[in-house]
C-alpha cells in the first residue's frame, strides 16, 4: 500500500478489524518513511456468473436489474430498504454458492420469487404475475391459493 502522504511503498499494519457484517476489513496503517497514519478498507471482489436468457443470449449478471425488479414489485409496500438489500445479498450468495459460471435467468427469477414471498406476499403476487405472464384473473387466484397453502 502506498502512503497517501509521501507515496512511499513501505507501510505497516498497526490494527485490523472486521467492520459492518464482516464483509469488510478496516486496517490502520503507518508509513515507515514519514510515520503518518491512515486507514484502508478491504473487501473481497467476487465475480458474479453470467446469466443465460430464455433466448440463449448470455450476459453479465446485473445487480441493478435485480434490484429494480424487486423494487418495482415492492412499490408502496411496507418493506425497508435494508430488508431489500439483505434479500439481494442472499440471492447473490445463493448464486455464488452454486459454483456455476453461468445460470439461467429462470433460476434467478425463482430465487427472487422466494425472497419476495418472505418479504411481502403482495409484492410476490405482483412479481409472479409478470414473471409467469398471467393472462387472466383465474391465474391470480390459483397463485394466491398456492401461497395460502
Amino acid at each position: 500500500m502506498h502512503c497517501p502522504f509521501c507515496a512511499a511503498v513501505d507501510t505497516k499494519v498497526i490494527d485490523s478489524r472486521l467492520v459492518g457484517d464482516g464483509s469488510q476489513v478496516r486496517r490502520r496503517r503507518q508509513c515507515l518513511m514519514c510515520s503518518e497514519r491512515f486507514t484502508t478498507f478491504e473487501v473481497a471482489e467476487l465475480v458474479m456468473q453470467r446469466v443465460i436468457k430464455s433466448s440463449e443470449v448470455r450476459e453479465p449478471f446485473d445487480e441493478n436489474k435485480l434490484r429494480l425488479g424487486m423494487l418495482k414489485a415492492l412499490e408502496k409496500r411496507p418493506v425497508s430498504a435494508d430488508d431489500v438489500e439483505n434479500a439481494i445479498n442472499r440471492i447473490k450468495s445463493q448464486l455464488r454458492a452454486m459454483g456455476e459460471r453461468e445460470v439461467p435467468t429462470k433460476l434467478v427469477g425463482n430465487l427472487v420469487m422466494e425472497a419476495l414471498k418472505k418479504l411481502d406476499k403482495v409484492a410476490y403476487i405482483r412479481f409472479a404475475s409478470v414473471y409467469h405472464s398471467f393472462e387472466d384473473i383465474r391465474e391470480f387466484g390459483e397463485e394466491i391459493a398456492r401461497l395460502q397453502d
